[in-house]
């Protein structure tokens, strides 16, 4: 997975009943824009550093919305 600054990280839910999060990736920390991503959720602004698992999925800024 690579992401750069302003990509959209979309984190599908896992259990039934649980909703889709997206958050702004503000930060990249890994190596040549590899997780770990600082990332801020849209929904309430809480900021997390998160290592995206296969549930994730990132949408690079311009990339249109399905």
């Amino acid at each position: 997975m690579r992401a750069d600054v302003g990509d959209i990280l979309l984190v599908h839910g896992r259990i039934v009943g649980q909703h889709d999060r997206t958050a702004m990736i503000v930060e990249v920390l890994g190596p040549n824009g590899t997780p770990p991503f600082r990332v801020r959720f849209e929904d309430d602004g809480h900021e997390a550093l998160l290592s995206p698992g296969p549930d994730a999925v990132v949408r690079h800024r311009g990339e249109p919305a399905h």
